[in-house]
C-alpha cells in the first residue's frame, strides 16, 4: 500500500481516497469488463431497501449540457437478494464494500442495518437519506434534522459498523443536518446526493419525468457540492466523503482541500468508465510534483486558519 495516498475513514483502511458513488456502479460487475475494480479506493453498492424494488417508470434519465437527470426511484433486487446473490462475489474483492440503504420508514432502516452487520467482510453502511426520487423515506428524513437524527440512532443502534450518513443538498442548512447525524452517531458524512430539477417535452408539452422532478448530477453540481463540503468540514469533526460532479483529478484534488478525506465518482463513470483510475493516477502525480508526503496534509488545506 501507497501509504503516502493511502487514507482511513471511521477505521475503513483505503490503499487511496477514490471511491464511486452509490447509484452509478450497481454492484460493481459491469465495471469489473472494463478494469479491477481492486484499484479502487473503496466501492458503495447500489441502495438496499428491504424489499425488491421495481423502480420508476421511463424515462428515467434525460441529459443535460452539464450532466444528467435521473428517476430511478433505488430500483434493487432487496437486502435478503443482496446477501444471496450479491455479496457471494463482492466479498472476494480486497477492497472495502460499504452497503447504502434506503428505508420507507426508521424501521425500516434498522431492520436493514441489523440484518446487513451479519456479513463477515462488510467495511460500512450508507445511509440514504438523501435520495429524492421515491414517494417515501430517502430526503424526506434528510430535510430536517430531528428526522435524520432519528434515522442515524436506529442505524446506529442495529448495528457494529462504521455508519456514513449520506446527506442531501436540497435543504437551508446542511451544517445543522450533518450536525444532527453526527449526534445521534454518524461515523463520517458522504455529500452531496443530487439536486432536484427537471426537464420539459416541448412536443408533448408536458414534464419529461413521471414524477416530474428528477436528480442533476455532473458537472454542474460540483460547485455547489464544493461549498457544501467546505461548509460541514467546518461543522463536523468526522471524515468526509466528498462527491458530485467530479471528473478529474484536479477536482478531486479541490475537494480534498475543502475538506474531504475521500472523493466518490458518479456520472463521470458514465462518460467513461476508466475516470476513477484516471484520476488516481493524475492525483498520485499531482502528490509527487508537489512534494506531499502525505494525503492528509492536504485534507482542509485551503481552509484558512
Amino acid at each position: 500500500m501507497d501509504n503516502k495516498f493511502s487514507i482511513d475513514i471511521c477505521g475503513i483502511p483505503m490503499k487511496n481516497p477514490v471511491m464511486v458513488a452509490s447509484g452509478t456502479f450497481s454492484f460493481g460487475e459491469e465495471y469489473a469488463k472494463f478494469y479491477d475494480i481492486n484499484k479502487l479506493g473503496a466501492i458503495v453498492t447500489k441502495g438496499l431497501t428491504l424489499e425488491p424494488k421495481t423502480g420508476n417508470p421511463p424515462p428515467r434519465i434525460y441529459e443535460t449540457p452539464a450532466g444528467i437527470l435521473n428517476s430511478i426511484g433505488l430500483e434493487n433486487p432487496g437486502v435478503e437478494a443482496f446477501i444471496t446473490e450479491e455479496w457471494p462475489h463482492l466479498s472476494k474483492l480486497s477492497i472495502p464494500v460499504i452497503a447504502n440503504i434506503d428505508g420507507d420508514t426508521v424501521e425500516d432502516y434498522h431492520k436493514i442495518a441489523w440484518r446487513l452487520s451479519s456479513l463477515e467482510g462488510l467495511a460500512a453502511l450508507e445511509v440514504n437519506i438523501s435520495c429524492p426520487n421515491v414517494e417515501k423515506g430517502g430526503m424526506a428524513f434528510g430535510q430536517d434534522p430531528e428526522s435524520a437524527r432519528e434515522v442515524i440512532k436506529a442505524v446506529r443502534e442495529a448495528t457494529h459498523l462504521p455508519v456514513i450518513a449520506k446527506l442531501s443538498p436540497n435543504v437551508t442548512s446542511v451544517q445543522k443536518i450533518a450536525e444532527a447525524a453526527v449526534s445521534a452517531g454518524a461515523d463520517a458524512i458522504s455529500l452531496i446526493n443530487t439536486l432536484l430539477g427537471m426537464a420539459i417535452d416541448i412536443n408533448k408539452k408536458k414534464p419529461v419525468f413521471h414524477r416530474t422532478f428528477a436528480g442533476l448530477s455532473g458537472p454542474a453540481v460540483k460547485p455547489i457540492a464544493l461549498r457544501m463540503v467546505w461548509e460541514v468540514y467546518k461543522a463536523v469533526k468526522v471524515p468526509i466523503i466528498g462527491m458530485g460532479g467530479i471528473t478529474s483529478w484536479q477536482d478531486a484534488v479541490e475537494f480534498i482541500l475543502a475538506g474531504a478525506s475521500a472523493v466518490a465518482v458518479g456520472t463521470a463513470s458514465f462518460v467513461d468508465p476508466l475516470t476513477p483510475l484516471h484520476i488516481i493516477a493524475g492525483f498520485k502525480q499531482y502528490l509527487a510534483d508537489q512534494g506531499i508526503k502525505s494525503i492528509g496534509e492536504l485534507i482542509g488545506a485551503a481552509h484558512p486558519f
